[in-house]
């Protein structure tokens, strides 16, 4: 009982470490984006994306080079991008109209990479065994890194055009008072932290899988992509409340389709074997329902509902709706 108290206890304590270092780590990427001359809301949102999901990154490579945990690394993945979708929901509560009808429709572009990311990782979960590999690389890993670059780019093509009005947003959110020098200090001081708490999160998940008798796809799924998540959970509220909900919402769009990328990084450091290969299948049931709600929030953004009857929008209970059955069907298969 005193491992199972204990191992919890330092479990919360490296997620909480996460949190803190990555909405430092998004905020000062922020300023060094804007004081090299490289803001705008593009640069914003990739950056913020990006670092937010550098827990599961580390976390990824730890959990399958340290600790040889595949499943972990999986349902870590598959699970944030669950998480991300879910957080939608809590930005849709705070305001009195529907979040899809206040924010650009462009997230329609970012929203649906994500989608077609992780049709082809059920794709390939599929085909198992029989999916093509170079050498103990599956192929796929090569599609998520390439369609992540595809995203960026056109991203970039489409952000452009709206730059003028995404710098009056980013102009509020950043300090003048500090330096390149200073910035760029404590963002490698963040960066070192986040990764040094993130590196133990998936042994500890493991043992917590191994301690509980809860199955390691489980774990992954809601614990690991629960406390991998806290930065994009902080800073997209941070966002929102300074009014940059367009900034929020690219943030958690971006951080899926990065997630989906980290798979096919976490691919190569698995030398056994393609990575899909050597996960359970009751991973499907989580990347599907990442799959339907990225879907509901796609028609919610292009139907841009102007009023809703209850304090969540439609599409808001439709997303927790899918990420609790999604949730309750991974618990009785665990």
């Amino acid at each position: 009982m005193f491992d199972l108290v204990w191992t919890v206890a330092l479990f919360f304590l490296c997620a909480l470490v996460v949190m803190a270092a990555g909405t430092r780590l998004s905020r000062y990427g922020d300023v060094i984006a804007d004081k090299t001359g490289l803001g705008g809301m593009w640069i914003g949102v990739l950056l913020m994306s990006t670092v937010t999901s550098l827990p599961e990154l580390v976390s990824g490579a730890s959990a399958v080079v340290l600790f040889h945990t595949p499943e972990i690394a999986v349902g870590d993945i598959a699970g944030s991008c669950m998480f991300n979708l879910a957080i939608l929901a809590f930005l849709d509560f705070r305001d009195p109209a529907p979040l899809s009808a206040r924010i650009h429709q462009g997230h329609v572009l970012v929203a649906a990479f994500g989608l077609l990311q992780l049709g082809v990782v059920a794709l390939a979960m599929l085909a198992g065994t029989r999916g093509l590999a170079v050498g103990w690389v599956g192929v796929e890993s090569a599609l998520f890194l390439s369609i992540h670059v595809l995203a960026m780019r056109m991203m970039f093509s489409a952000e452009r055009r709206r730059q003028a009005a995404m710098n009056v947003v980013a102009a509020e959110a950043h300090g003048e008072d500090m330096t390149l020098g200073h910035a760029i200090v404590r963002y490698a001081a963040s960066a070192a932290v986040l990764v040094g708490a993130a590196i133990f999160l998936p042994g500890l998940a493991e043992r917590l899988a191994r301690l509980t008798g809860l199955e390691q796809s489980f774990v992954g799924s809601l614990f690991m992509a629960t406390a991998t998540s806290m930065p994009e959970v902080v800073v997209s509220i941070a966002a929102a409340r300074i009014g940059a909900i367009d900034m929020a919402v690219g943030n958690l769009f971006g951080s899926n389709v990065f997630n989906v990328a980290i798979l096919g990084l976490d691919d190569v450091l698995y030398t056994p074997g393609p990575l899909l290969t050597a996960v359970s299948p009751a991973h499907l049931v989580t990347i599907v329902s990442a799959m339907l709600m990225t879907a509901i929030a796609i028609i919610g953004v292009t139907y841009r509902a102007q009023r809703k009857r209850f304090r969540l929008s439609w599409e808001a209970i439709a997303m927790l709706g899918v990420y609790a059955a999604g949730l309750t069907l991974l618990w009785r298969l665990a």
